[in-house]
């Protein structure tokens, strides 16, 4: 007999849910921004959406619809990606608002912020550097680096 393995193949140890009140629109928005491919969709007779995945790079994401009566719950993810300028200019002719532009940190990442047409938030990161510790030290003063931290950590993702 096989052993059964503790995270099915296709998954991650983690895998986010994503609670909407439009699954569809946040599938729809997730491929033409990500290029992520829908795997599963289960509709209810009620029209709601119990079940959906779609595989987005190397994880998968499940989702669903909220009912009526439950509040929003906005979804905050991270994405690594290869071009985070393509990539916002992607999320922003599938319907998302910038909430901070494109902008290198200290730590080595280019980081951007969206929000899809549901209120859901999207940290885009295109990794570009691997600073040495003592770099990361020296880089963090850097007054570029600095304004860019202040930037991103003051950008309110809920306007």
């Amino acid at each position: 007999m096989t052993e059964v393995k503790t995270v099915p193949d296709g998954y991650t140890t983690v895998t986010p849910w994503v609670i909407s009140r439009d699954t569809a629109t946040v599938l729809d928005f997730l491929a033409k921004a990500f290029d992520a491919v829908e795997t599963v969709r289960v509709q209810g007779e009620d029209g709601f959406v119990g079940h959906a995945e779609t595989q987005l790079g190397d994880a998968r994401i499940m989702l669903f619809d909220s009912r009526p009566h439950w509040p929003d719950t906005p979804a905050f993810l991270r994405l690594y990606v290869a071009d985070a300028d393509e990539t916002v200019r992607r999320a922003v002719d599938a319907g998302a608002e910038v909430i901070t532009r494109p902008t290198e940190l200290h730590f080595g990442d280019v980081v951007a912020r969206v929000r899809d047409p549901l209120g859901n938030v999207y940290w885009l990161h295109q990794h570009v550097a691997d600073p040495t510790p003592a770099e990361l030290e020296e880089r963090a003063q850097r007054p570029e680096f600095v304004e860019g931290m202040r930037y991103v950590t003051g950008a309110d993702i809920f306007a």
